[in-house]
C-alpha cells in the first residue's frame, strides 16, 4: 500500500474493528503493532459478551445494548470476508439466585429487560433444574436465564478480523509511519503513554488470570457465579475466568489465584470437575479512568484519534465502537456518548 487513509495503532479489538469498518467503508487502512495481531489482552480466552443488567439504564447500557444486538450481523459479515470464525454465538447465560432477596431483585429485573431490551432478548427467572447438569449450584432453587449474552474466541475473533482487513486491501504492519488520520487502539500500554504525555493518569492496567478447559458444551449458555465467567467455545473448550488484579509484577504469568478461580468454578458448577487443563492465561486489560471505553479526538493532535479502555466488556462494545469511530474519523460526524468521551477521564 502506497499510502493510508487511516493508519490504526493497535491490533487488539478496537483496533482491528475499526480498522474493519473503515476499510468496508471503502478506506486505505493500514494497522500497526509490533507486537502483533491480539498480543495483548485482546489474544485471551474468555469471550463473554455479558449485558449489563436491565435497571437504571444509561447511555453506557444503551450504547453496550444496541452493540450485543449489532454483533451477530458484524461478525457473520467478518467471518463472511475471512473464511475464518471468530466463534461468536449468542447462547445466552445462566446465573444463580443466592436467596429470597435476589429472587426479587432478579424478577424486578425480569420487567426492566422487558422493557429496555425492546423485545429483543429476554431475562428469564427459572427453576434450577431447566438446564440439567449444566445449571449451576443455586441455593435458593432459582436460575436467571438471559438471552442476550453472547460468547466467542477472543484469538478466533481477531484472527478472522486481522485477515478481513487484508483481504479488503488493507495491511497490518509491525512498523510504518503515521499517514492519513491516526487512530491509537494500543490498550494498556497506550493508557499509560498517554497518562505520561498528559501528566495525569488517565488510566491504567488491570491484570486478568484465565484457564482453558478440554470440555464440550459448545451449544450451551455461559455461566456466571461468584464474579466468574464460564465460557463454553464452539471448539469444544471452556473458558473460566478472570482474577482482576490492579497491582502485579509480571503481567503474563499466572500463580496460585488462578488457582483459586478454578476451585471457585467447580464449587459453582460441579460438571465441570476432571476436566482437563489446556492452558492457563494472564494479560493486562486497559481501563479507563471513567470505567468506559475511551473515544474521540487526541488531545492536542489534530487529526489523530484514541480508541482505548474496552476492559472486561471491549469485545462486546467493539462493533458499535467501530461505527462510531469510523462515522468520527472519515465522516466527522460524532456520536460519541458524553461517558465514553476521552475528557470523561481527564
Amino acid at each position: 500500500m502506497a499510502t493510508a487513509d487511516v493508519t490504526v495503532r493497535g491490533a487488539g479489538i478496537f483496533g482491528l474493528s475499526i480498522a474493519y469498518v473503515c476499510a468496508v467503508r471503502g478506506a486505505r487502512v493500514r494497522v500497526v503493532d509490533p507486537y502483533g495481531v491480539g498480543a495483548g489482552s485482546s489474544g485471551g480466552i474468555v469471550g463473554a459478551l455479558a449485558p449489563h443488567t436491565p435497571e437504571n439504564w444509561n447511555e453506557k447500557k444503551e450504547f453496550q445494548f444496541q452493540s450485543l444486538m449489532m454483533a451477530e450481523e458484524f461478525w457473520q459479515g467478518v467471518d463472511a470476508v475471512s473464511g475464518l470464525s471468530s466463534g461468536y454465538g449468542r447462547l445466552g447465560r445462566l446465573q444463580p439466585v443466592a436467596d429470597e432477596r435476589a429472587l426479587a431483585l432478579a424478577q424486578a429485573r425480569a420487567l426492566g429487560a422487558a422493557a429496555l431490551w425492546q423485545g429483543r432478548a429476554v431475562w428469564n427467572v427459572l427453576p434450577a433444574d431447566a438446564f440439567g447438569a449444566w445449571a449451576p449450584a443455586s441455593p435458593s432453587g432459582w436460575i436467571v436465564h438471559d438471552t442476550l449474552s453472547g460468547r466467542m474466541h477472543p484469538r478466533g475473533a481477531c484472527a478472522s478480523l486481522a485477515v478481513a482487513v487484508v483481504a479488503l486491501g488493507g495491511e497490518i504492519v509491525t512498523q510504518a509511519p503515521d499517514e492519513g488520520a491516526v487512530v491509537w487502539a494500543a490498550g494498556y500500554r497506550g493508557m499509560l503513554d498517554l497518562s505520561a504525555e498528559l501528566g495525569r493518569i488517565v488510566g491504567s492496567g488491570v491484570k486478568g488470570q484465565a484457564v482453558l478447559l478440554r470440555h464440550d458444551a459448545r451449544d450451551l449458555p455461559q455461566l456466571f457465579a461468584d464474579g466468574l465467567h464460564i465460557i463454553p467455545h464452539a471448539d469444544g473448550t471452556v473458558a473460566v475466568g478472570s482474577t482482576s488484579e490492579r497491582e502485579f509484577d509480571a503481567p503474563g504469568t499466572v500463580d496460585a489465584q488462578l488457582d483459586d478461580v478454578l476451585a471457585r468454578a467447580i464449587a459453582a458448577f460441579p460438571v465441570l470437575a476432571g476436566a482437563e487443563v489446556l492452558e492457563r492465561w494472564a494479560g493486562v486489560r486497559p481501563r479507563a479512568k471513567s470505567r468506559a471505553p475511551m473515544l474521540g479526538a487526541y488531545p492536542g493532535r489534530a487529526g489523530q484519534f484514541i480508541a482505548n479502555g474496552g476492559f472486561k466488556i471491549g469485545f462486546g462494545m467493539a462493533p458499535k465502537v467501530a461505527h462510531v469511530m469510523a462515522d468520527l474519523v472519515l465522516e466527522g460526524r460524532d456520536t460519541i456518548p458524553d461517558d465514553f468521551r476521552v475528557e470523561a477521564s481527564l
